[in-house]
């Protein structure tokens, strides 16, 4: 890839993970120092970013990491429900059974990690519902999704409790999905999305 997009894809990483959060400032000179490259590039990557609904421009200020309001916040979750409803259901069609071997074993993983470590095999567990769903078509509209779920900061897997709510949950989707009991995925996953939604807003109205 070109340094443009290796800028790109480099901050996209630093978002995901979290160094930069939604209402950051994104310096150009201080995002090139971090990245270990020129103005250039970075300003491209900036571009591609508010191309992708990441970053707005405000004035007096530049780039920032955009933040959802509330209603944004709402309906990217009426369409997560929708997408992960959806896969779940395909996938208890689908699903092989190493692949529910291998979500057991993450969703072990969610259960044991500490609040730090949580969020990213949350996303490893929800990406592999759709992988198991064998539909490319349902995939790509998920990884359409994913911009807007970067913007979802700070975490809701911020305590214990918390954490072992969403592995109980993730297991009784697993359950369904791995009975073949397309009925129970889907709603298990509706659930699953419902409690989330009400722990953001809880967050967000903190």
């Amino acid at each position: 890839m070109n340094q443009g997009e290796a800028a790109y894809a480099r901050l996209l990483k630093e978002i995901r993970c979290g160094a930069f959060q939604p209402g950051d400032r994104l310096r150009e000179v201080e995002v090139a120092e971090r990245l270990s490259l020129s103005r250039t590039p970075v300003r491209e990557a900036l571009r591609r970013l508010e191309a992708d609904g990441i970053v707005e421009h405000r004035p007096r200020l530049g780039a920032v990491i955009r933040q959802l309001s509330h209603a944004e916040l709402v309906e990217l979750y009426e369409m997560r429900i929708v997408l992960e409803r959806t896969a779940a259901e395909m996938a208890a069609k689908h699903a092989a059974a190493a692949e529910i071997d291998a979500l057991r074993d993450i969703n072990a993983a969610i259960a044991a990690s500490a609040p730090d470590e949580a969020p990213a095999l949350n996303q490893d567990f929800h990406r592999g519902i759709y992988h198991a769903t064998r539909n490319r078509f349902l995939l790509e509209a998920a990884r359409s999704l994913n911009n807007a779920l970067l913007l979802l900061r700070p975490t809701t897997l911020a305590d214990p409790e918390r954490i072992r709510i969403v592995a109980d949950q993730h297991e009784e989707m697993l359950h369904a999905i791995a009975i073949g009991d397309v009925a129970a995925a889907g709603e298990a996953a509706e659930v699953h999305l419902q409690t989330s939604l009400r722990y953001r807003l809880k967050v967000l109205n903190a």
